[in-house]
C-alpha cells in the first residue's frame, strides 16, 4: 500500500516539509510506502518546495531597509520568492507597514540579480506582499528591462484579482485605511495607462494581474506569463506522476475555508486524485467548509481540541494519519 502526501503549510504551525515528515513517519508505523510532496501554491512557501535557497542576496526591503533575501539559481532557471524580498512580515506586518510607501524595489532586485548570473528561466512566486504600488518599483530596479527580453518570465500567482483591484481587495490586509486604500486605487488607474502606454499591454483586463499589489501586472507588461501557481509547482514535481497508482493521497493546510478549492493546494491536490480515481484524504487544523463528497476530512482542532492541535501540530498529524491508515489496512 502507498500514500502521497501532499500538502500545503500549516500557517503559524508546521511548514509543509514539516507535515510531510509527520504523515510520513505514521506510513512507516502502520507498513505503508509513502511518498512526499511539499507544495505551496505560488505564495510563501514556494522557494523552499522547488528546492530551497542556494542564494542569499542584500537588497532592498519593502519599506526601504537593507535586508538579506534568499533565492535560487539551478542551471539557467532561477526561482524567486516575493514574500522573502517585499514580504508584509519583513515589513513587520500589518502594524509596521507603510502601505503607501511600501515598494517591491527588492524583488526587482532579485530578478536583475538573476538575470545577471544567466538566467534564462525566472519563477517569481507571488504572495504574502506589503505593496501595492503595481510593481513599478520592480520594473525600475529591472531597468532597463529591454534586457528581459530573451528571458522566460514564469510568475506563479494564487488569485485571479484584476490590477486596480488590489487596493480594495488587499490594501486593508496590508494596514491601509479607507483613504488610502482610494488613493491606491488611483495610483494603480494611472500605472494601468502608463504600462499601456510604454508596453503596449492593458494589464487591466489581465486576469491575476492585481496579485502582490500589482506587481503580476508590472511583470506581465515586459513579457511574463501570469499562471496559477498550484499548477506550476505540481507540474515542477510531477506531482501526477506521483499520485498516479497510489492507494490513498493526504493533502491538508492550516484552515480549509472556501478559497481552499479557488485554485489551492488542497483543492488542487483534491482533484489531481479524483482525475486518477485515488481516494483522497483532508487533514487540516480547522475546518469552516465540509470536504468534497467521498473525501475524508479530519480537523484536529475539532479532534483533539483546539490547544493541542496548534501547540502540538504535528504529534496530530501523526496521529490522524495513523488511524485512518490503520482503518485501511487490508
Amino acid at each position: 500500500m502507498r500514500v502521497v502526501v501532499a500538502p500545503d503549510k500549516f500557517r503559524g504551525s508546521a511548514t509543509a516539509q514539516e507535515v510531510v515528515a509527520a504523515a510520513c513517519d505514521a506510513a512507516t508505523l502502520n507498513g505503508w510506502d509513502s511518498t512526499g510532496v511539499a507544495l505551496a501554491d505560488g505564495g510563501e512557501g514556494m522557494l523552499v518546495a522547488l528546492g530551497g535557497a542556494n542564494r542569499v542576496s542584500s537588497i532592498t526591503g519593502p519599506n526601504g531597509e537593507t535586508i538579506d533575501a534568499a533565492w535560487r539559481l539551478s542551471g539557467r532557471t532561477a526561482v524567486i520568492e516575493m514574500a522573502l524580498a517585499s514580504g508584509l512580515d519583513i515589513a513587520g506586518g500589518k502594524e509596521g507597514n507603510d502601505p503607501m510607501a511600501a515598494s517591491t524595489f527588492g524583488t526587482g532586485e532579485l530578478l536583475d540579480q538573476a538575470v545577471q548570473r544567466g538566467a534564462e528561466r525566472i519563477i517569481v512566486g507571488l504572495g504574502g506582499s506589503a505593496t501595492t504600488d503595481g510593481g513599478l518599483g520592480a520594473l525600475q530596479a529591472m531597468h532597463p528591462v529591454y534586457r528581459f527580453k530573451g528571458v522566460e518570465l514564469v510568475v506563479a500567482c494564487d488569485v485571479t484579482t484584476l490590477f486596480v483591484d488590489a487596493a480594495s481587495v488587499f490594501g486593508p490586509q496590508k494596514g491601509a485605511s479607507s483613504a488610502q486604500v482610494a488613493m491606491l486605487r488611483r495610483r494603480l488607474e494611472r500605472l494601468q495607462d502608463v504600462y499601456l502606454d510604454d508596453y503596449g499591454v492593458d494589464v487591466g483586463s489581465l486576469p491575476g494581474a492585481g496579485a502582490a499589489g500589482g506587481l503580476a501586472g508590472a511583470l506581465a507588461a515586459v513579457g511574463a506569463t501570469l499562471v496559477p501557481g498550484f499548477e506550476l509547482i505540481a507540474e515542477e514535481l510531477d506531482l501526477a506522476g506521483a499520485i498516479e497508482g497510489a492507494d490513498l493521497v493526504i493533502t491538508g493546510e492550516g484552515l480549509l475555508d472556501d478559497l481552499s478549492f479557488a485554485g489551492k493546494v488542497v483543492g488542487g491536490v483534491v482533484d489531481m486524485a479524483a482525475e486518477f480515481g485515488v481516494p483522497a484524504m483532508i487533514v487540516c487544523g480547522a475546518a469552516e467548509v465540509a470536504a468534497p463528497d467521498g473525501v475524508t476530512l479530519v480537523s484536529l482542532s475539532e479532534t483533539y481540541g483546539s490547544d493541542r492541535s496548534w501547540n502540538e501540530t504535528l504529534p496530530c498529524v501523526t496521529d490522524a494519519v495513523s488511524a485512518e491508515l490503520a482503518r485501511r489496512r487490508p
